[in-house]
């Protein structure tokens, strides 16, 4: 089987049944066809964000989502046609159809690329003092308790490693001493690694004003106690489709009001709601910056994620959410670092 048709999906298929096949595949894309195999539309990971974003379940039909009116190219074309289309359109993959839109082929623009590590820094917000982990960080920095057999940053470290990210910058304070001397520049990883010190708390943002050179290209920022398995590929790919200086990855939060919550107009009663359930998107700790906004940062301040957020909207600033739907765990209290154990064991993190 071509590897492509791995990736086509049924217009009766679910969001979540293309997620499957998407994360199955490393290809970050589907396509819809008929049982005729006429091209119906497109799916990329960026198209599902969306749709989660504008509030679509899970159990929604793909042809709710997809994109009907994808480019397409005529099958029996050179090579070269292909790829100048695919660079016009900055397209990084091509659906080759037939005279009566019969999908035959996909192109993709990887093939006529080096493939090899990515140059986008990945920096590690490590300084935190964990108040909330006490006892288990009087001796130790957080990042450095071990969920399974090795450190969360070790586990963090790994999963970018996985996509080809191994240039990595640590942000340090409490017990610095501690991962220097584990992670020493970063070499016995397959990495390379630079420390900047925080000398005082300077918030999930602040320490970026203590970079040594500004980088040229969108770079991750991410706080060093979560676990996840989100695809940092599909993040960075999503930060540029959407041309935005700053994305920040987003998971849906929902609580039950354990009372009947009452509507009213003046002072008539119009609604009760029995034990309503609320759903909010929530901020994950992982972010894609460009360059640029390191200018709107202070020297040597106290700095948090969210303020500089605020502060690039409240500018009119192009931002961007990416609806994390992979495994996600804030380890910020002591159930979490038990719930981390348990699970990891039985998730490929």
């Amino acid at each position: 089987m071509k590897q492509w048709q791995q990736i086509i999906v049924k217009k009766n298929y679910t969001l979540l049944e293309t997620m499957q096949v998407i994360d199955a595949s490393s290809l970050q894309f589907a396509v819809v066809v008929d049982d005729e195999q006429h091209l119906l539309g497109t799916v990329t990971d960026g198209d599902i964000r969306r749709g989660i974003l504008r509030g679509e379940g899970l159990d929604v039909s793909i042809d709710e989502v997809m994109n009907t009116t994808p480019i397409t190219a005529l099958a029996g074309q050179k090579p070269y046609k292909y790829k100048q289309l695919m660079q016009k359109k900055k397209l990084k993959q091509l659906p080759i159809v037939d005279s009566a839109k019969r999908l035959i082929d996909i192109v993709f623009f990887d093939k006529w690329q080096n493939i090899g590590e990515n140059k986008n820094s990945v920096i590690l917000m490590l300084g935190g003092l964990g108040t909330r982990l006490r006892p288990l960080t009087n001796d130790v920095p957080k990042p450095m308790l071990k969920v399974g057999n090795k450190p969360i940053v070790e586990t963090i470290v790994d999963s970018f490693k996985q996509h080809g990210y191994t240039n990595f910058i640590f942000s340090v304070n409490y017990k610095k001493e501690m991962i220097q001397e584990y992670f020493q520049d970063g070499e016995p990883f397959g990495i390379s690694i630079e420390y900047i010190e925080e000398q005082k708390r300077m918030g999930t943002a602040g320490a970026l004003s203590l970079l040594k050179e500004r980088p040229v290209a969108p770079f991750f920022v991410m706080n060093g106690d979560l676990l996840t398995q989100i695809n940092f590929d599909q993040l960075m790919q999503f930060h540029k489709e959407h041309e935005a200086i700053a994305t920040m990855c987003v998971r849906e939060y929902e609580f039950q009001i354990p009372y009947g919550v009452i509507e009213t107009n003046g002072a008539n009663l119009v609604n009760i709601k029995e034990k309503p359930i609320h759903r909010s998107f929530i901020n994950a700790g992982i972010y894609v910056l460009s360059p640029e906004v390191l200018d709107f940062i202070p020297q040597y301040e106290f700095y948090d994620m969210p303020t500089l957020f605020e502060q690039l909207m409240a500018r009119g600033k192009k931002t961007a959410a990416f609806p994390i739907h992979e495994y996600w765990l804030d380890i910020g209290q002591m159930d979490d670092f038990y719930r981390a154990n348990e699970e990891f064991g039985r998730l490929d993190i």
